[in-house]
């Protein structure tokens, strides 16, 4: 059986980034042709893309959840289960951008890939910077530009990067993932970083009404919060402000 931590490891690896789109994401490259495989790879870390190539092709959706990355390359032809398995199956747990790619050419082969959810087919053979453009086009359409809320869907200090699209935080090699209200929580301090943020003001942003929430429940979050920030090596960052709320501390190295 995989171990989970094992991908962990490997996958979250954080790299320099170039630009607003490249430097930030992941790709998971599903691809068991080592020479297609190393191509895509290089040309991908080229422009600071984090890349991690699948180990265990028996499974994929498992180092997906380990991985947990913004876009999927995926080959059809593959051992045991095709690619269009393994397209269903991310699509029963994530809307991320899935790219199929094959030597099958016929039309039939590309309806039935996007049938089985995915966004784009890149036919091999194929040209290395179309297979680029198409990677950057769909990681635009469902982060950047052309999404809602475009560029906000990741924020980022000091080397500190929230998505919103996954509620995961990533520092320094590491990645962590948030319930819904402790991302929801997070987020708001980090949109006011270094400024005190009431307790109204925070169960108003998460909760949206103040009345049916009992005034402990954000302590127990912040709580929860801090515990998962220790975990990847942010420490005292949030700083409990009495009789006001809280304020976020960017005093971490970058």
């Amino acid at each position: 059986m995989l171990k989970v931590s094992k991908v962990l490891n490997k996958g979250h690896l954080l790299a320099e980034a170039v630009g607003e789109l490249e430097g930030r994401f992941k790709i998971f490259l599903v691809e068991d042709d080592d020479k297609i495989a190393n191509i895509l790879k290089e040309e991908l870390e080229r422009y600071s893309y984090l890349v991690y190539r699948a180990e265990e092709y028996n499974h994929i959706k498992t180092e997906f959840l380990a991985y947990s990355p913004d876009l999927v390359v995926l080959d059809i032809n593959l051992p045991r289960f095709d690619g269009y398995y393994w397209c269903r199956q991310i699509r029963t747990i994530s809307k991320i951008p899935i790219l199929i790619i094959s030597a099958r050419s016929n039309e039939l082969d590309q309806v039935r890939a996007i049938e089985n959810g995915a966004d784009d087919f890149i036919v091999k053979p194929f040209n290395l910077e179309l297979a680029m453009a198409k990677i950057r086009s769909a990681l635009r359409r469902s982060y950047g530009e052309y999404a809602k809320g475009g560029s906000n869907n990741i924020l980022q200090i000091k080397g500190v990067y929230l998505n919103r699209n996954q509620n995961t935080i990533t520092f320094k090699n590491k990645a962590i993932e948030l319930s819904p209200k402790e991302f929801g929580l997070l987020s708001t301090l980090f949109e006011n970083a270094g400024e005190i943020v009431t307790r109204e003001d925070l169960l108003l942003a998460i909760w949206d009404d103040t009345e049916f929430v009992d005034d402990n429940t954000l302590t127990v979050n912040v709580t929860r919060v801090r515990k998962k920030l220790e975990e990847i090596g942010l420490i005292d960052v949030i700083e409990t402000k009495r009789g006001q709320g809280y304020k976020l501390v960017p005093a971490w190295e970058d």
